[in-house]
């Protein structure tokens, strides 16, 4: 048996991408066409170049993942792009491309949802029937997942204390979804909105999002797991959904592989960008563990719902959300309210680079020019007209393929 990963050995890395068609950026539901281009047959995994690929709950979207956690970082972006670039070489034929951001901003789940029918089919059709999956917060969702080991209950509690502190503020980096049913929602990050809804027949899967006070493996099955196999236990017979990975909240505990998966990040404009975020988070969390600011008995007294106070105005704002709780602010020994943009300038101040200038130049862009959500408004300039999303979402996915930040000035 493998000895579990220490904390903060290595990562893994999921991303998510649609399957848009080239002209009209409509959806095209063809993940398992791709998959079978380099299988022979429809599956729902492949792996290119040490990169896997996989299937997701509807047929338009494709997952790219580490198929085993990283130790570094450092040139990983490259694998997945060079994934990208097969990937789009592949949908040629089809006349498609992926398209990043974190939601597809003229979709309409209710007519264009196709759910994945190959393997695994049964759990997507459980979903479907208790929850109906023709929605933005299932069939429109792309995300980046985060994977960070813990070897034992010590590092358990460690890593969900801090991870709970930095949860709420993640969306102000990672918001890039201000844009659905062709309309600006009021909201940066418009996929956590429906997220956080998706599932309201039954509250305790997401909970507030921001997970429990549960800091060893005995607290979180009691608080945390055990409701949400109860609770769902009445609408699934068949016992097919009573797993850990039903759990919806922003971070969820992954003792099948030792490991927190973070949840909350919209995907953005190319794997650079995406792979500076994971890095910062990484190091951010490094040093709440190690006590940089409060030691780990201080962080386990934060509730969850004074944390998703915080966290539902970053959704709303982003960047430019005002931070007003003085608990929080004093976690980092700052007295005064403060916009989420300029705590992580100084989060981003207090961790080491080394030689990885490349992911500080891109963090140093957003927090200059602001979230990709931000940027994807300054860009549209008020105009949500069909040919104007168009327009610009082009330029994103003109990004994705080339692995560039995109910068409006």
């Amino acid at each position: 048996m493998n000895q579990p990963r220490r904390i903060f050995s290595s990562m893994g890395i999921e991303l998510e991408y649609m399957i848009v068609q080239e002209k009209t950026l409509k959806v095209n539901p063809i993940c398992d066409e791709v998959i079978k281009f380099l299988e022979g047959n429809y599956t729902s995994d492949t792996e290119y170049e040490n990169i896997g690929w996989s299937n997701e709950l509807v047929l338009h979207v494709i997952e790219l993942k580490t198929p085993e956690p990283v130790i570094s970082l450092n040139g990983l972006d490259l694998k997945f792009h060079n994934s990208i670039i097969k990937i789009n070489d592949i949908l040629k034929k089809y006349n498609s491309f992926l398209l990043p951001t974190g939601a597809h901003p003229f979709m309409d789940p209710y007519q264009e949802t196709r759910l994945w029918p190959h393997e695994y089919n049964a759990v997507y059709e459980s979903l479907n029937k208790i929850f109906g999956c023709k929605g933005h917060g299932w069939s429109n969702l792309q995300s980046v997942h985060i994977n960070l080991p813990f070897a034992d209950d010590i590092e358990f509690g460690k890593l969900h204390a801090a991870i709970r502190i930095l949860l709420p503020i993640i969306p102000a980096l990672t918001a890039s979804t201000p844009i659905l049913d062709c309309n600006f929602t009021g909201f940066k990050d418009s996929r956590l909105v429906a997220y956080k809804e998706n599932q309201k027949l039954i509250p305790s899967i997401s909970g507030m999002v921001i997970p429990e006070q549960a800091f060893s493996k005995k607290e979180y099955e009691e608080f945390i797991l055990k409701k949400i196999y109860k609770d769902i236990s009445n609408y699934d017979t068949e016992n097919i959904l009573q797993n850990e990975w039903l759990n919806s909240r922003g971070a969820i505990a992954r003792f099948d592989r030792n490991a927190f998966e973070i949840r909350i990040i919209d995907i953005q404009e190319a794997p650079i960008v995406d792979i500076s975020i994971a890095y910062v988070i990484n190091e951010v969390l490094k040093n709440l563990v190690n006590g940089k600011w409060i030691p780990f008995e201080e962080q386990k007294k934060f509730f969850e719902k004074d944390l998703a106070n915080i966290f539902n105005d970053v959704i709303a704002e982003a960047e430019n959300s005002v931070i007003k709780d003085k608990n929080y602010l004093q976690i980092f020994s700052l007295s005064t309210e403060l916009k989420a943009k300029e705590l992580w300038e100084y989060l981003v101040s207090e961790i080491s680079f080394d030689e990885n200038t490349r992911f500080q130049e891109i963090i140093d862009n957003i927090l200059k020019y602001g979230s990709l959500s931000t940027r994807i408004l300054k860009c549209l300039e008020g105009n949500y007209s069909l040919s104007n999303i168009v327009s610009v979402y082009k330029q994103l996915a003109n990004c994705l393929n080339k692995n560039e930040q995109f910068i409006i000035i």
